[in-house]
C-alpha cells in the first residue's frame, strides 16, 4: 500500500509567499520615501530671523528712589476774634497773599473806643494829683504812706488803660503768620462773639510732603539730597524739592520711616492737598555704558543679551547696575563694540541665522 504525504494546507504555499514578496516590496518603498524626503527637507534652508539691533553707547545714569505723597502745609493759623462786635468791614478775600500784621478786617469797636477814652481820662486826672502830691511830699506835708497810695493807684489806672486801649485794638483783625487766606468764615453785617472763627490763614511757602520710606534706605537719604516732584496738575513738569529732615527711628509695624520733603514754587501753581510722585536723587554715574532695557534677557540665575556675529545670534551674560527710564547700565560683559538685539530676540536661540533689518539709534540716558 502506497503512504500518502498530502498536507490540506499544502495547496496555499505559493499564495502565502506572493504576499510576504509584495509586503517586502512595499516596506522597501516606504523606506525609501521616507529617505527621500528627510533629504528633500535638509536640502531647504530656514531663512534668517529679522531682527533689529543697536550699538550699546554711554551716558549718565542716577540711582532714586521713587514714591507718592500729597502736599500739606507746615504753618497754618486758624484766626478767632478776640472780642465781640459786628463786622464793619473786610479788607481781604480767599486767595489774597497777607503778611503777618495786616489787617484782615474791622468790628464794631465803638464802645471799646469809649471805655479807653474814660480809662484815659482817669489816668490823666490821677496823674495830675500824683505830681501835686509828690510836691507836697518834698516840703514833708505828705505823710509816706499817702504818697505810696496814690503812686499804687496810679499803676492801677495806667494798667486799666492799656488794657482797654488793648481791648480796643482787638476790634482790627490781623493776620498771625505771612500766608494766603485759605478760608473766610464771618460776612460784614454778621455779629460775632469773642472765640469765633473769623479766617485761615495757609503759608504756602515751603509745601511739604511726607514720604514713608522702607528702611533698606535709611543708609542712602540724608537731609538736603535734591528732588523732583511732578503733579497731575501741571503734566510734564518738574517742580524742585528737597530732604528737609528724616525721622531717626523706624515703625516697627510698617517697617519704614518718614521722610519730609519741601516744595518750591515760585509760581503758586501747587497748592496743599495735591497728590505729587517724587524722585529722590541719592548716586549718579557718568559715562557708563548702557543699552535699553527691552534688549537684556532675565532669569532665574542671570541676565544676557543677544549679540550678532557673522550673521549669526550669540547669547552674551552680562551683569547690570542702575537702570533709568528705558535704558539699563551694563556693568560687565560687553565692551561697546557689539551689535546688540533689542528687537526680535524673544524666542532666539544662540547660534541662530538673523538678519538685520533695523539699526536704532542711540538714545543717551
Amino acid at each position: 500500500m502506497r503512504q500518502n504525504n498530502y498536507s490540506p494546507t499544502a495547496k496555499y504555499w505559493p499564495l502565502i509567499g506572493i504576499l510576504c514578496a509584495a509586503a517586502l516590496a512595499a516596506c522597501d518603498n516606504g523606506a525609501a520615501n521616507t529617505s527621500a524626503s528627510a533629504d528633500k527637507d535638509d536640502d531647504d534652508d530656514t531663512p534668517p530671523i529679522p531682527v533689529e539691533v543697536l550699538t550699546p553707547f554711554r551716558g549718565d545714569v542716577y540711582a532714586m528712589y521713587s514714591g507718592t505723597a500729597s502736599l500739606e502745609t507746615e504753618e497754618e493759623a486758624l484766626i478767632v476774634a478776640k472780642v465781640g462786635g459786628e463786622v464793619r468791614q473786610l479788607l481781604v478775600e480767599e486767595g489774597d497773599p497777607v503778611k503777618a500784621g495786616d489787617i484782615l478786617a474791622r468790628l464794631d469797636g465803638d464802645r471799646l473806643r469809649l471805655e479807653m477814652q474814660r480809662a484815659l481820662a482817669n489816668l490823666k486826672k490821677l496823674e495830675q494829683e500824683y505830681n501835686r502830691t509828690v510836691e507836697l511830699k518834698e516840703k514833708g506835708l505828705v505823710s509816706a504812706g499817702a504818697f505810696e497810695g496814690i503812686k499804687y493807684e496810679l499803676d492801677s489806672l495806667r494798667a486799666a488803660y492799656d488794657l482797654a486801649r488793648l481791648e480796643y485794638s482787638y476790634t482790627d483783625i490781623r493776620a498771625p503768620i505771612d500766608g494766603v487766606i485759605s478760608e473766610r468764615f464771618i460776612k460784614v453785617g454778621n455779629t460775632i462773639s469773642a472765640n469765633d472763627e473769623a479766617f485761615r490763614i495757609t503759608d504756602m511757602d515751603p509745601l511739604l510732603s511726607y514720604l514713608f520710606v522702607p528702611e533698606k534706605e535709611f543708609r542712602r537719604l540724608r537731609p538736603g539730597q535734591p528732588a523732583r516732584m511732578t503733579v497731575d496738575a501741571a503734566p510734564g513738569e518738574d517742580f524742585v524739592a528737597s530732604i528737609l529732615r528724616i525721622s531717626p527711628v523706624v515703625d516697627p509695624q510698617t517697617g519704614t520711616f518718614k521722610v519730609t520733603l519741601a516744595v518750591t514754587d515760585p509760581s503758586g501753581r501747587l497748592k496743599p492737598g495735591m497728590f505729587g510722585r517724587f524722585r529722590i536723587v541719592y548716586d549718579k554715574r557718568e559715562n557708563v555704558l548702557l543699552v535699553p532695557r527691552m534688549a537684556v534677557l532675565e532669569d532665574e540665575t542671570q541676565k544676557s543679551v543677544f549679540i550678532v556675529e557673522d550673521g549669526l545670534a550669540r547669547r552674551q551674560k552680562i551683569q547690570t547696575g542702575y537702570a533709568m527710564g528705558e535704558n539699563v547700565e551694563v556693568v560687565e560683559g560687553l565692551s561697546g563694540g557689539e551689535t546688540v538685539i533689542t528687537l526680535g530676540q524673544s524666542g532666539l536661540k544662540d547660534g541662530a541665522e538673523v538678519t538685520v533689518i533695523a539699526a536704532e539709534t542711540p538714545a543717551a540716558g
